[in-house]
């Protein structure tokens, strides 16, 4: 009885934030939590007529067809190479971004706020589009410039190699802004007699920035990073459908998980085998999480999430 009391107690004095964050517990629990109860259709013959009371029982034959295609392996591996190339070099590019914002004015971070912040709000539809303006066999920008030296034009949308530059670089053009607000933003919040003290010292502005800055923003950058760690197996579907183009000769560099999901339910129509691979995907995203946090806890326990 004591810890009941002890709750309403709590509730009673916080209910004003609780009634304020309800929307996003409600929105949470329902897109999140109630779509669980699907989760038993990884483990069926699912059939529309059937539903999920009548479709027969299939145990673990989803995950069976799955793993022993062929295409297992090079989609968890594009997924995986690929989003770990754009969570390192993303955080890497976003905390330099965010540095050079704290040393510019007050004008000049309006003015480059905006700009760095613009692409984040796009969708990968428009970036996509702009994408094949630039990249365009015929009539696109960049092969006419290498046309205007003398070189040949490439085809970019039959040739591979390519591919997985052309999209860490869009990825890092389109998210890099957003993150190196929030770095901003943390290094906005460093109390300023830290660099007072180094300056008396003699330290010069990149050693602050390397004794001071980075060490201060490390807790936010590996909160980031696991959290990021944790969604390695759900790729930006956006960018890796809508980019490409869905061309089928690029499919060894940017098919992924979320792509090869989309086209099993668009062409096949099997319910079951998406949902088992939506399923592996959680499953292996919550044990790097936890993997990721044990590893960070061990080294500095005052980062960790838990």
């Amino acid at each position: 009885m004591g810890f009941i009391k002890r709750r309403l107690w709590h509730f009673k004095r916080n209910r004003a934030l609780f009634f304020l964050s309800l929307p996003a517990l409600l929105f949470v629990f329902a897109f999140s939590y109630l779509p669980m109860f699907g989760l038993v259709m990884a483990f069926q013959n699912y059939t529309y007529s059937g539903g999920i009371f009548g479709s027969d029982w299939a145990g673990f034959k989803n995950f069976e067809f799955f793993f022993n295609s062929q295409d297992a392996f090079r989609v968890t591996r594009n997924t995986i190479l690929m989003n770990a190339a754009c969570i390192i070099l993303g955080l890497a590019a976003s905390v330099v971004c965010g540095l050079l914002l704290a040393e510019m004015g007050k004008r000049a971070v309006r003015f480059f706020q905006t700009i760095l912040f613009f692409p984040y709000f796009l969708s990968w539809v428009v970036v996509g589009y702009l994408t094949y303006i630039l990249l365009n066999p015929s009539y696109g920008v960049i092969n006419h410039v290498l046309e205007s030296f003398h070189f040949t034009g490439i085809d970019w949308y039959s040739d591979p190699k390519y591919w997985p530059y052309i999209l860490i670089l869009t990825y890092l053009w389109k998210n890099v802004g957003y993150t190196a607000i929030i770095f901003f933003t943390g290094l906005m919040s460093i109390d300023p007699s830290y660099y007072e003290a180094a300056q008396i010292d003699g330290a010069s502005r990149f050693q602050q920035i390397m004794r001071i800055s980075i060490p201060l923003l490390m807790p936010l950058i590996l909160l980031l990073f696991m959290l990021n760690v944790g969604r390695i197996f759900f790729s930006d579907f956006g960018m890796f459908y809508f980019v490409p183009q869905n061309a089928g000769a690029l499919y060894s560099v940017t098919d992924v998980i979320d792509t090869y999901v989309y086209r099993s339910l668009r062409v096949v129509g099997d319910i079951g085998m998406a949902t088992a691979v939506g399923l592996y995907q959680s499953v292996v995203g919550f044990i790097l999480v936890l993997f990721t946090n044990y590893i960070v806890k061990r080294v500095n326990p005052d980062s960790s999430m838990f």
